[in-house]
């Protein structure tokens, strides 16, 4: 079953026509996502090649939900942007947003993380500043690799991009039901508390695993979660030594 992407998810991309979008999409395409549209008001009408796959290119995420009815959208915008693109997001209702983009400034998240809140949290959000998440054999909204694993049963929850690769590499024999990298930003969408609830409640995940970072007080608080809510296997790992006393942190 997984956890917030299937096989059945349709994925959009914002900012698909830019260098960053256009590498990205293809190897999400590659690894077998539904992508069925991508969002630029500028390029509204046209349509995007991508190794013999023709993907659509919308004005608005509203346009393209209409359209299509895509249920998920990966947002590969400039920092400067990030914020309008959540928020149009939002205001579209859609059920995932997946934000890419690392600089975003903080009270920008601040912001569309609290839209989302007042608007009935119809629609979540991962990251920003984050790889976004993968269920290996159906779809991968994001950057992460889809060859360096194999579908599985342990769900795995991060908020290092580099870790994540890591453990699904090191796990590859294993496999996942889904990786979800939650981004090292201050604030943040979805959190290890979110994810760890959503591999309790799946039923093909038997165990999971979570990493952290030091800086702030996530992993304490998913670890006094652990003891209150999750009976499934659960191994942690922080990383990192030292941290300036005081001082909250984000990626450390």
């Amino acid at each position: 079953m997984a956890i917030f992407l299937t096989k059945d998810s349709k994925v959009i991309v914002q900012g698909m026509t830019g260098s960053e979008g256009t590498k990205h999409t293809r190897r999400m395409l590659a690894s077998g996502t539904n992508i069925v549209g991508g969002v630029n008001p500028r390029k509204a009408g046209e349509t995007v090649d991508f190794d013999g796959t023709q993907v659509p290119v919308f004005g608005s995420v509203a346009d393209a939900m209409a359209a299509t009815g895509a249920d998920v959208t990966v947002i590969f915008v400039p920092p400067k942007f990030t914020k309008d693109a959540v928020v149009e997001a939002i205001e579209a209702e859609i059920g995932l947003a997946v934000v890419i983009t690392e600089g975003v400034p903080v009270h920008d998240t601040a912001q569309f993380w609290a839209l989302a809140g007042a608007r009935g949290n119809k629609t979540r959000i991962i990251g920003p500043n984050c790889p976004g998440l993968i269920t290996p054999g159906q779809s991968n909204a994001g950057i992460i690799p889809a060859d360096i694993t194999k579908p599985g049963r342990i769900g795995l929850v991060s908020k290092s991009g580099t870790l994540t690769y890591q453990m699904m590499y090191e796990l590859r024999d294993i496999g996942f039901s889904t990786a979800v990298g939650i981004g090292g930003d201050p604030i943040i969408g979805t959190t290890h508390i979110d994810c760890l609830q959503a591999f309790q409640d799946d039923p093909d995940t038997d165990a999971i695993v979570m990493i952290g970072e030091i800086g702030g007080d996530a992993e304490e608080r998913a670890a006094a979660y652990i003891k209150e809510h999750i009976t499934k296997p659960v191994v942690g790992y922080v990383a990192g030594f030292t941290a300036p006393e005081g001082k909250t942190m984000g990626h450390a």
